[in-house]
Order: structure tokens, then C-alpha cells, then sequence
């Protein structure tokens, strides 16, 4: 895909930077592969270094904060580890789901080649909560929210309720999924405490990439 030269600024202040991570970008920088921070550094949007906190996945969109010193790293590490962030994500996931909401609460561990999956007897706790926006005709646009951070998290959890993450070619039957233009998972919202004790509430809206499947899949809501 082609990168936007500029990546948005959500927040900033001395401590933190969020920005609105496009998809197919690696939150972090991996082995010949520039990353999402050194995208952040090419644009202007702030030449300093950044201490990654938490990640999206590569074909993920939407809000990311990094630290901008050690302190502020330390700090936000753990409000993680407290369980004291909230996440709010955009899920389109194949099917209609019956729930207006729910919460899934399987353990999930990898089981090699970057595949996770749930395992009731080997893996590590991990919780969703899930709530419905709207029904389409075979699609189900949901809001969910990861309690826990384990690695592909939500796209686990809704595959294995049977209602895969449109667009997800690692999660799903391909040759449905492969129909998709993108994964159809946004981070919506991230909310967390500053340092001062505010509490801080930082939103993405979802790109056009992503509305733009919504909107024609709209035409067919029930």
C-alpha cells in the first residue's frame, strides 16, 4: 500500500505522543522494516525518539501512543500491567451476531508461526467484552474491548465465537476473506491516566478504508 507522508497527530504533550496509525505499517520497527516510528520521524511529526507502549497489528488502523522519555515509558507500562487503559476497537466480523453484547473469556496462547488460538488448559487469561453497533445482512459492525492485551487478542476471540474479523487471512476461510480490501479492525479510543492524575481519553476516527466497505456493505442492512 501506499503511505501517507504525514501521519495525524491525535495527542501530544511532553510526556506523549498518539498518532493515527494508518494500516499495513508496523507499529514497531522490525528487522528491515522502517515502522510506524520512523514513519512518524520521516514526516516532521517529531524527531525525537519514541518508547513504544503497547502495539496495533501491521494490517490494524487507529490510535497508538508512544512515550516520548524513560519516566513516561515507565509510568504508562504500568497503568498496563494495572489493567488501568481502555481500548475501544471497530470490529467488522462475518456474520450476524445474535448478543447485543457478551464477553469472551478464553485463554490464548501461540501456537507457532505468529498463529495464537485459544487453549483452555495451556494459555494465558484473556478477556473481551463486546457490543454490537449494528447488524447488516451478513456482517455485524461491533464495538470490543480487550480487558487483556494478549497478541491478536480480538481477532482470536471473535474467530473462535465463530464470527471472524472480515479481512482477517489469518483468522478465517481465505478465499472469503481474501474478497476484503483490508482487515476491518480500528482502534477507536484509548483512555488512560496522565501523570498529573487527569484522566485522558485520545480518539481515531476510522479512515476512509474503512467506512468505505461499511457504506457498501450498508446497502444490504437488514
Amino acid at each position: 500500500m501506499t503511505v501517507p507522508a504525514a501521519v495525524p497527530v491525535l495527542y501530544e504533550d511532553d510526556d506523549f505522543l498518539a498518532v493515527d496509525k494508518p494500516e499495513g505499517v508496523v507499529s514497531v520497527s522490525e528487522a528491515g522494516q522502517g515502522g510506524l516510528p520512523a514513519l512518524v520521524s520521516g514526516s516532521g511529526v517529531y524527531t525525537g525518539r519514541l518508547y513504544p507502549v503497547h502495539r496495533l497489528d501491521r494490517e490494524a488502523s487507529g490510535v497508538i501512543v508512544f512515550a516520548k522519555n524513560p519516566g513516561s515509558h515507565r509510568f504508562l507500562n504500568a497503568a498496563f500491567e494495572r489493567r488501568d487503559v481502555r481500548k475501544a476497537y471497530l470490529a467488522l466480523v462475518l456474520g450476524v451476531m445474535n448478543a447485543n453484547r457478551g464477553i469472551i473469556d478464553n485463554p490464548v496462547r501461540e501456537f507457532g508461526s505468529g498463529r495464537m488460538g485459544v487453549d483452555a488448559k495451556r494459555g494465558k487469561p484473556s478477556t473481551t467484552e463486546f457490543k454490537v453497533v449494528r447488524r447488516l445482512r451478513r456482517h455485524t459492525l461491533l464495538r470490543a474491548f480487550p480487558l487483556t492485551g494478549r497478541r491478536h487478542q480480538i481477532r482470536v476471540h471473535l474467530y473462535d465465537l465463530g464470527h471472524p474479523i472480515a479481512g482477517d487471512l489469518r483468522y478465517g476461510d481465505w478465499d472469503v476473506q481474501k474478497e476484503y480490501p483490508r482487515l476491518m479492525l480500528h482502534a477507536l479510543e484509548i483512555e488512560f491516566a496522565l501523570p498529573s492524575g487527569e484522566r485522558l481519553k485520545i480518539e481515531a476516527p476510522e479512515p476512509e478504508s474503512f467506512r468505505s466497505v461499511v457504506a457498501q456493505l450498508s446497502a444490504f442492512a437488514i
